[in-house]
Order: structure tokens, then sequence, then C-alpha cells
């Protein structure tokens, strides 16, 4: 099991809180919109060879000071802010769509921070015609849709299970709620926030993974990341929007074949 603790930045302006566990070299995993669990078993499989740091985004289940935070590269800044008070140098940097992008960002405006990075199914460009499904506003039942490709994998069964309480349920959505709003302020309506203008600046070598039924990001997304970043490569997996739960196995064995 990952330990837990609560790291302050910025005079405690923004408080994250960090899940750690592993050993070896430092790996730094952005979750995304619909991470539910803090560490899932993609990271239990990512702990057996790196030491994994997984904090929660600001407004997201302890992590505080969202409001403090402006837009998306001082976001990114936030984290650089983070991986000091780690007391990490560098690390490899791996996020899903939202936390794809945040770590793109980061690599981009702080160059020396990423060893490696690994993007799966990363949000944060635009291309006319090609719309990202808008998963911040979308009912239940047709984001359950979208978010799978075999919506009876374990994965997707685990997900979509509602707590056995009503007290739970309630906190669960209020949960969902608040995770939402955190990360949509920073990308809602139109994701690309700037983004297609730092790429350029990533120096890292960058693995995109693309499940290969994704319904919310078109792969012709894969294909403008890798035009944009120098050291950049695409690999499709077998899975869908949510492929790091769905294909864990496979993304972890992929990642850590890249990060060697």
């Amino acid at each position: 099991m990952p330990s837990e603790r609560i790291v302050p930045i910025r005079d405690g302006a923004v408080k994250f809180r960090v899940l750690s566990g592993g050993r070896g070299p430092a790996l730094l995993y952005l979750h995304s919109f619909h991470d539910r669990s803090g560490w899932p078993p993609l990271l239990e499989r990512l702990a057996e060879r790196y030491t994994v740091h997984a904090p929660f985004h600001p407004g997201v289940q302890g992590s505080d000071g969202v409001e403090a935070i402006d837009d998306v590269v001082d976001l990114a800044l936030a984290y650089d802010e983070l991986l000091g008070a780690l007391g990490v140098d560098a690390a490899f940097l791996m996020g899903h769509f939202f936390g794809g992008m945040a770590a793109a960002e980061l690599a981009a405006i702080c160059p020396g921070r990423a060893r490696r990075l690994c993007l799966i199914s990363p949000l944060g460009l635009w291309i006319d015609g090609k719309a990202v499904a808008d998963v911040v506003i979308l009912p239940p039942a047709d984001l359950d849709a979208l978010l799978w490709k075999d919506h009876d994998s374990p994965a997707a069964l685990g997900w979509r299970t509602l707590p056995q309480s009503d007290e739970e349920n309630v906190a669960a959505q209020i949960e969902q709620i608040q995770r939402l709003a955190a990360m949509g302020k920073f990308v809602w309506p139109i994701p690309d926030k700037g983004l297609s203008k730092r790429l350029h600046r990533i120096a890292a070598p960058t693995l995109i993974l693309w499940g290969d039924d994704d319904r919310v990001n078109p792969e012709a997304y894969a294909a403008e990341f890798v035009a944009r970043i120098r050291q950049a490569t695409v690999t499709t997996l077998a899975g869908g929007h949510m492929l790091h739960l769905e294909s864990a196995d496979a993304v972890a064995a992929a990642a850590a074949s890249f990060f060697q």
C-alpha cells in the first residue's frame, strides 16, 4: 500500500495530498477527470520498478488551493514546486488525459524536470472538426458509453459500481462534482490553453499511448502531439479511453520498456 502525506507549497496556499510507493527512480503520475482511485492497479505495477508519486490535483480528494492557481501554466509551476518539495530533481512523467496535459505542460515549461514522458490519450490540443467529447458535462449514462472498449471488463464494472449506503453515494457524488469543477477550471470549454505553442519546448523523449477504441479523444490528436514534440512516438494498445484502467498491464509494460 502507498504512503500518504500532505505537501504544502507557496507558504501553504496550495496543499497537495500525495500517495507514494515503490522503489527505484522517481515517477510522477498525474490523474484525470474520472480517476476515482488515487492508486489504481497501474500504479501497483509501476511501483514494482519505480518510486511512484501520485498527487491529487488541487481541489480533488484532499488537495487544497485550486483557487490559488490561475491557469494551466501556473498549474505546471505548482507541480514543479511539488517535485522540489518532494526532493525530486528529475522524474519520469506520466499522466492520462487531463493528467497527460499537465505532464506535458510541466515538461514544456520546466524541461529539466522530465527524464522521459509518457502521455496516455492526452488532452490539451484542438483540431477543428475533431472535437474531444466534453466529459465535464456529459450525463453519467452517456459518459459511461464513451469510456470503455469492453463495457463488461473488470475495470468498467468496478468503475461503475456505486457505494452501498446512501451516505456514501452522496459523498461520492459530491466528490465527483468537486473533481470535475477543479479540473474543468483549466480546460473548459476549449482545452487548448496554449499548449500547442509550448510543446516544441519538450526535450525529453516522449511516448504517447492511445486506445484503439478511444471514443472520447479522437486518435487524430496522437499525430498532432507527435508532430509538435521533437522526440515523440505513438503506440496504440487495445482499449478505450480509460486505457490505463482497462489495459493496465499493457500500459505498465509499454511505459516500463520506454523508461528503461
